[in-house]
């Protein structure tokens, strides 16, 4: 199967380069005269912070791992980067490069480039040459009745030249309007890009969550059997009843029903990791990565409203979307003016092929065609106000992405706030349910406490620590997310990578 990098195509350094010239030229010549209204990007917001409460700057917790809010700064490189996993470097590499996700968006992209072209090339004079053999019979009344022509062979070679003159702009604002949509495939493979690493990451992060609790569990397990031997003991030493063995014994029974859950969430995050790397799901995931191990990112950058606008593929895909509509309609208020069609062309015709190049022979035109709609029952008026609304449509929805983004990112920042104090609660409750178990236990051997209250101790403390593991998990996929929703990796960043798939295609 192939990768991304497996879609080589050794022009692809001369297509950039031509890419590039049509564009600039293109856009310099859309200075003069264009029908319809001219595109102005969308102001930022001025907002300076997300939300109605100003943040804390940093999360609480107990175990020295806080977090602080850098607002107003970028990440720097590569974000994955932050939690220091070479582990979650290599798997995040091995996505990028495989991902077929990722291929297609760059496969796309370069055929909404060469179809910009397409549509550029339409500005310039169109030559064509043709070349042509025949055999004709005029009718009698053809001349008249004064002579009547004998059938007869004829040949014909020449160029001709066609070029419609775009005096209202129309054509010019086609082909805005097509590179207008090849820029929203660009940051549709920015985005594609976002979501391929986020992935990669998040599956990993799963996995060791999954894991983490399949230990924890393990090791309740190892305590349910300890609290049976226990019981065992006083069992035999005539001191409990046999209903209390029943009863560790059931303890056992019921803590290992948590363990196919589990499995079945790290199979999932395993199979789900797999597609991410273009790999089969029943292909080796490479090695897992304790979630203890993981760093977890001290200093969290968060860039301000007004530079999240300018940064996140989906903002910057709505823009351009609105980009494209706007030229739309330029595209059809020039179609309410007649339309101007120049062409020519020059060549030999004659009856015998040894004398068409004869000097002669030569044979040339020079045409103008103008037309003019006159009346077509409204329908180029009414594409026009079609197109209109259209353009409004696409601005409400640029303004709805930008909402929903930030929407998106004063959820996550609350969410780390909350999800600090949750670990802080979860670690009190785990080592006051580690307390309880401990007391239960030798109030259990001094005779003071039945072996329910050693099993509902033991039932705590199975929920506080499964519960710990779980908040633990929760701040790391927040935190990604938060890394997701402010666009991921710096946009300078994010356009060397994609760029460099690009030239790969």
């Amino acid at each position: 199967m192939r990768s991304v990098s497996g879609f080589l195509d050794v022009s692809a350094n001369s297509r950039r380069r031509r890419w590039r010239a049509v564009a600039l030229s293109c856009v310099l010549s859309l200075g003069g005269c264009a029908a319809g209204p001219d595109f102005t990007r969308p102001v930022a917001p001025s907002a300076a912070r997300y939300t109605a409460d100003t943040l804390r700057g940093e999360a609480v917790s107990t175990d020295a791992k806080v977090q602080h809010i850098a607002l107003g700064q970028e990440i720097e490189g590569d974000w994955w980067t932050l939690f220091q996993s070479e582990v979650i470097d290599e798997l995040v590499k091995q996505a990028v490069a495989h991902n077929r996700n990722l291929a297609a968006a760059a496969a796309t992209l370069n055929q909404a480039r060469e179809l910009a072209l397409a549509k550029a090339g339409t500005r310039y004079p169109q030559v064509g040459l043709s070349a042509g053999v025949g055999r004709q019979q005029y009718g009698a009344e053809f001349l008249g009745g004064f002579a009547n022509l004998a059938p007869f062979t004829y040949f014909a070679v020449g160029p001709s030249v066609s070029y419609a003159l775009d005096y209202t702009g129309g054509v010019a604002r086609g082909v805005e309007r097509q590179y207008a949509l090849a820029e929203v495939e660009q940051h549709q493979l920015n985005a594609a890009y976002l979501a391929v690493t986020g992935q990669a990451v998040m599956q990993t992060l799963a996995i060791a969550a999954a894991r983490a609790q399949i230990s924890t569990v393990e090791t309740i397990l190892g305590e349910d059997q300890e609290n049976l031997t226990l019981v065992r003991t006083a069992f035999e030493n005539g001191s409990v009843a046999r209903e209390d063995v029943v009863s560790a014994q059931s303890q056992i029974a019921n803590d290992m029903t948590l363990l196919p859950p589990l499995r079945q969430d790290l199979a999932t995050a395993r199979h789900a990791l797999s597609v991410v790397l273009g790999r089969s799901p029943a292909s080796e995931v490479p090695g897992g990565v304790d979630l203890w191990n993981i760093t977890l990112p001290s200093k969290v950058p968060v860039s301000l409203p007004s530079e999240l606008a300018h940064r996140r593929p989906d903002i910057l895909a709505a823009e351009a979307r609105l980009h494209a509509a706007t030229s739309a309609v330029g595209v059809a208020q020039s179609n309410l003016y007649p339309k101007i069609q120049l062409s020519a062309s020059v060549g030999p015709q004659s009856l015998k092929v040894g004398q068409l190049f004869d000097g002669t022979n030569t044979a040339w035109s020079l045409i103008s065609g103008l037309t003019a709609p006159l009346f077509d029952g409204g329908t180029l008026r009414a594409e026009k106000r079609a197109a209109i609304d259209a353009m409004h449509a696409s601005a409400a929805n640029y303004e709805e992405t930008v909402l929903e983004a930030f929407a998106q990112v004063a959820d996550l920042l609350e969410g780390l706030d909350h999800d600090a104090e949750q670990l802080d609660a979860q670690d009190q409750a785990q080592q006051a349910a580690q307390s309880g178990l401990d007391l239960a236990r030798i109030s259990y051997k001094e005779g003071n406490a039945g072996v329910l209250e050693v099993l509902d101790a033991g039932r705590s403390y199975q929920r506080a620590r499964l519960g710990y593991v779980r908040a633990v998990a929760q701040r790391y996929f927040d935190t990604v997310q938060l890394f997701l929703a402010l666009g991921g990796t710096s946009p300078n960043t994010a356009q060397a990578a994609t760029s460099a798939q690009q030239g790969s295609l």
